[in-house]
């Protein structure tokens, strides 16, 4: 555990474990602090942080409409990085919200719960969508270009 009193609930190495920590180093990812959590919303501290899991007021599968009057999404069923993890497409502007299915930056697919087979389908299923912008889970929005090279590297990879 760190030894700095303000991550002590936080640290990366008892959040993940080592093999989290290889998983991400072996993805890409460079892990050389101790806090897990480094940014929060304003006036929070660390100390006080804690995730709360929402109140399941609905589960939405394949298919479904999310209608906010304005815009409407389709859910997308995309699974791989974790199982049971969506996608919302606005098919009339081309934009996806992607969750952790597809960022710019390394993809994580060897977690406990990723499979392989299913995310190579669903990077099959991104590069067929006429995606205008995605924004993923982590890291900058980008462009269906951007897409194109990050789920086909990924296919080549996997192949």
């Amino acid at each position: 555990m760190s030894s700095d009193p303000i991550c002590k609930s936080l640290d990366i190495r008892e959040a993940w474990g080592q093999a989290g920590i290889d998983g991400l180093t072996k993805a890409g990812y460079v892990v050389d602090q101790p806090c897990f959590v480094t940014a929060l919303p304003a006036g929070m501290t660390l100390e006080s942080f804690r995730q709360r899991p929402a109140k399941v007021s609905r589960r939405v599968v394949e298919g479904d409409a999310i209608d906010l009057g304005d815009r409407q999404f389709e859910v997308l069923q995309l699974s791989g990085h974790s199982p049971g993890s969506i996608g919302l497409w606005e098919g009339a502007t081309g934009t996806l919200f992607s969750g952790d299915a597809i960022y710019d930056g390394p993809l994580l697919d060897e977690l406990a719960d990723s499979n392989i087979v299913d995310y190579c389908a669903t990077m099959q299923r991104l590069l067929e969508l006429p995606v205008e912008v995605v924004h993923g889970g982590h890291d900058p929005s980008f462009d269906r270009r951007t897409l194109r090279r990050i789920a086909t590297d990924y296919l080549r990879r996997r192949a």
